[in-house]
């Protein structure tokens, strides 16, 4: 009777322990297929891990909007001006003025829209293009500084002198044609770009040379001034940045961009801005 009863108990557990496994290798079954199919799963690195490469290759165009900050050096910006003004006279012989430290630097925040076109070639993840950008906005900004000094000239004569110096820049338009090298990292094009600035500006220089010259007997006051207007002119430089595209859906992709664009100009001007960008690819 023990025997038997021994004989069920056995036959008990063991029909346990045979339900306990298959539960426990139905739950591990289920775990497993919940985890990502990674190579280290299936035995091997050499593959890596899967994904799908973004292509970046073809034509694109987009629109954009800036905010950027524009550094300009007056410094010097009407010596010629002034140097013609008092060419010869003993005013400038015996002062100088031509050669006063007028002038400094001057920074100003502007704004702008425009667009954006290129052509992107890729092998694998490097990605390698050329591209033309457009920028229509209010970018610059002004000066006026001066200085007043008395001196005697080789005549005798006691001269006070203001010699004043007033300019401007004021930039519309900029392009750049850049070519860009970047790396496809999924979605994400991180990229750097170079190349040729072109812009369009009004810049104008006005010098004013004023005061009165004592001798004995004479109080003579005098005013010169000269101005130098050059509007809707085209200033050339270099450009270069760094930026990135985004891809968000099939061809549209967003942008962030910042640029560095200086002019070579009678006042030196160089602009930084950053670009907000959407664009499509073809």
């Amino acid at each position: 009777m023990i025997s038997s009863d021994l004989v069920s108990m056995e036959s008990v557990a063991m029909r346990g322990f045979l339900v306990a496994v298959m539960v426990l290798g139905a739950v591990s079954a289920a775990h497993a297929a919940d985890m990502p199919d990674l190579p280290i799963l299936r035995g091997g690195f050499a593959d890596g891990l899967s994904a799908s490469r973004v292509n970046w290759e073809g034509f694109y165009v987009g629109g954009q909007g800036g905010l950027g900050t524009s550094d300009m050096d007056f410094t010097g910006a009407t010596k010629d001006l002034a140097t013609k003004l008092l060419f010869d006279t003993a005013i400038q012989n015996a002062g100088d003025v031509s050669d006063w430290p007028l002038g400094g630097k001057v920074s100003t925040h502007g704004h702008g829209f425009g667009a954006f076109a290129g052509y992107n070639a890729q092998w694998e993840d490097v990605v390698l293009g050329l591209e033309l950008s457009y920028m229509h906005g209010s970018f610059g900004g002004s000066q006026t500084d001066s200085m007043t000094r008395i001196f005697t000239d080789s005549n005798g004569t006691t001269d006070t002198v203001t010699y004043q110096a007033d300019g401007s820049v004021k930039l519309t338009d900029m392009a750049s044609a850049r070519l860009r090298a970047g790396y496809a990292w999924g979605i994400f094009l991180p990229y750097a770009f170079g190349g040729m600035a072109l812009g369009q500006a009004d810049i104008v220089k006005t010098a004013s040379i004023y005061g009165t010259q004592v001798g004995t007997g004479f109080n003579v006051p005098f005013y010169l001034s000269a101005t130098d207007a050059q509007n809707s002119r085209f200033v050339y430089g270099y450009s270069w940045g760094l930026g990135v595209d985004v891809m968000l859906m099939s061809g549209l992709f967003l942008r962030g961009e910042w640029q560095y664009s200086r002019y070579a100009a009678s006042i030196d001007t160089a602009v930084n801005t950053f670009h907000v960008g959407l664009g499509y690819k073809f």
